[in-house]
This record gives C-alpha cells, sequence and structure tokens, in this order.
C-alpha cells in the first residue's frame, strides 16, 4: 500500500466511514485526487469533482467549502499554552487579517499533551476547518499525517523542531537576534556576560544561544559554560536563573535573558539582593513585549515580529486553501535591537 493511501485509510477509519482510499478506487481516482475535493479546491475537472463528490454524501464524508477570493469560513490557531503575552501578540497579528476578511477564529491550546491534541483533532474534523496554524506546538506524527489525509492546509509558526518538508513555516530571526543582544552588551564594554536560555528543545532557544555565542567568538571570547543557566521563557526561571549567576564566585556584569519575561525575572531577582539595573548589572531581553516598555527601568530587548508572525501565517494559510503555494516555504522575519534604560557600560568592581 503507497504511504498517502496508508494515509487516508487511517484517517477515514478513524472516523469510521468508508476510506478515502476505497472511495478513490471507486472514482478511479488518485487518493489527492479525493483529498483535493475534500477541500474543496479548483483543480479538479467538472467530471471528476461531479463522480468523487457523488461518493462522499453517499458514504457520509463531509466536504469543506472552498475558501474563495481571500475568504475562508474557518480557521484553527492552536497553542501549546495560552499563559503569556507572547501568544496574545500572534493571536492580535491574525486577528488583525481574519477580521477584516470575515474569517472564523478557533483557538486552542493542547498544553504538550496526547489526549488534547487528539479530542482537538476530533472537534476539526467534526467543524470541517478550512485551515491550520499550528504555533509551537509538535503534533505526534499520526496527527500530522490526518490533516495531510483530510486535506486540512497546514501552517506552523515559530516551529519547535524541524517540521516536515511539505508545511510552510513563518519564524524570526532568531540567530541574529541572539548575537545583536550580545554584540550590544559586548560595545558597552561587557566581557562578562551570562546567557539565561529557553528550553533546549525549541529551535528558537538553540538558535539565540548559537547567536551569543557567534557574537563572543567574534569578538574574541569563548563562551564560559558556567554563565549559561537554562531557563523556560516564565518569569520563575528568569529569577532563579539570574540568582544562579549572582551566586558564582565571579557573577557576570550582563545577562542575555532568552525570553523577555525571563528577563523580568532577573530585575526582580537582583532587586531582592539590593542591586540595581544597570548600574549592578546590565540586562538585555528578547521578544519586545507590551509590558517591558513600562519594567523599571524599560527592558532593552530585541523586537520579535510577533504580530506580523501572526499576519504572516493566516495569508500563507488562505493561499493554500485556494491551491495556491506560498512564495517561500521558509520564512523568517527579520529581529531588531530596541535599546532603552537596562543596559549600560560595567562598573568597575
Amino acid at each position: 500500500m503507497a504511504a498517502d493511501e496508508a494515509v487516508a485509510e487511517g484517517a477515514s477509519e478513524a472516523r469510521g466511514k468508508v476510506t478515502i482510499r476505497e472511495i478513490a478506487r471507486q472514482a478511479g481516482v488518485s487518493v489527492p485526487t479525493v483529498s483535493r475535493v475534500v477541500n474543496g479546491r479548483s483543480d479538479v475537472s467538472p467530471q471528476t469533482r461531479a463522480r468523487v463528490e457523488d461518493l462522499l454524501i453517499r458514504y457520509g464524508h463531509r466536504k469543506r467549502a472552498a475558501a474563495t477570493g481571500s475568504r475562508a469560513a474557518l480557521l484553527d490557531l492552536v497553542f501549546n499554552d495560552l499563559d503569556s503575552p507572547w501568544a496574545l501578540e500572534i493571536i492580535r497579528g491574525v486577528e488583525d487579517v481574519t477580521h477584516a476578511t470575515g474569517i472564523g477564529v478557533v483557538v486552542s491550546a493542547v498544553h504538550g499533551r496526547s489526549g488534547a491534541a487528539r479530542a482537538w483533532m476530533r472537534n476539526l474534523r467534526a467543524r470541517a476547518s478550512d485551515g491550520v496554524i499550528l504555533v509551537t506546538s509538535a503534533l505526534e506524527p499520526v496527527l500530522h499525517e490526518e490533516l495531510r489525509a483530510l486535506g486540512v492546509p497546514l501552517v506552523v509558526v515559530d516551529p519547535a523542531g524541524s517540521p516536515a518538508l511539505d508545511v510552510p513555516t513563518i519564524g524570526a530571526a532568531n540567530w541574529s537576534g541572539g548575537m545583536a543582544a550580545t554584540g550590544h552588551l559586548l560595545s558597552l564594554g561587557h566581557r562578562s556576560i551570562g546567557l539565561i536560555t529557553g528550553p533546549p528543545g525549541l529551535l528558537c532557544s538553540r538558535a539565540r544561544f548559537d547567536g551569543y555565542r557567534s557574537a563572543l567568538e567574534r569578538a574574541g571570547l569563548t563562551v564560559d559554560e558556567s554563565l549559561v543557566v537554562p531557563g523556560d521563557f516564565h518569569p520563575e526561571s528568569g529569577l532563579t536563573g539570574c540568582d544562579t549567576l549572582l551566586d558564582l564566585p565571579g557573577p557576570p556584569t550582563a545577562v542575555f535573558a532568552a525570553g523577555d519575561r525571563m528577563a523580568l525575572g532577573a530585575i526582580e531577582a537582583l532587586r531582592r539582593r539590593g542591586l540595581r539595573v544597570p548600574q549592578d548589572m546590565s540586562l538585555v531581553g528578547f521578544d519586545d513585549l507590551p509590558e517591558v516598555r513600562w519594567s523599571s527601568p524599560p527592558l532593552t530587548t530585541v523586537r520579535q515580529p510577533l504580530a506580523d508572525m501572526g499576519r504572516l501565517a493566516v495569508r500563507t494559510v488562505l493561499r493554500l486553501a485556494r491551491g495556491e503555494q506560498p512564495d517561500s516555504p521558509r520564512v523568517e522575519l527579520s529581529t531588531e535591537l530596541v535599546v532603552r534604560s537596562s543596559t549600560a557600560p560595567p562598573a568597575h568592581r
């Protein structure tokens, strides 16, 4: 059995209906052709479409409405978690496009749990979504296969790992952002620079660390592993990570926190010890979330175009729903260093 046929058969059996493979056999067409009809795409001849649609109706398969012009009936926006302003910025960008075009959006969080992801997939089948935007979540391969068999267009934003080659991705220039953050601190005269990383399993975390390392190497320095502490993008890990760095015999004079919320936690760790930013330690974050402009002091950070990533994700999934291909399967939007008051030359110790 061909791989595409096996995927389609498994997806249809999960619905308890005659398989798409069987419908393709009876119609005398390929499984991808049936998927195109199910998805409402236009690149099928009228005669073939009519033959396949008759079989779909006979066997109780629900056909999705086509996304015509710049419109689609419904999109799914799926996060791992919804507990941060980072997610809200993505939602804001998605809503900018969907509101203007009358598209409905279902926002879900799967919390990294297999059961939650499978429940979301059951709901997706029931509502016949026209496209899925997956944000940092890593679905099980079988669920990706089911999406493909259903003909549901998929775009991944800020991928957690290496996505399938046929899935468009949208991210930010994390490596250059990490390099810009570290380079800024080096330009101020800092030579002992700590790093609070993001989760090691995420591509963005690894890219920011690589940018940090590249900036140090360009300045003739090497990474001091004692100055690199783990984080998870939550404020608590920024606080504990900064405490770890402050407890070293020779603490760094500056810290690059690979996420704004961790930088806010680091500011709190310093405040609890009676230390000041930037007089006692300079801090740089990453994201440029709205609240860091109002932190004390306002945070120097790397602006990640989160809302723009959401907007582009919608436009890309709509193109896929119309049977078009994106201009590029891999897009990285540029990042920008935003200098505020949390960085200064190192104090003499």
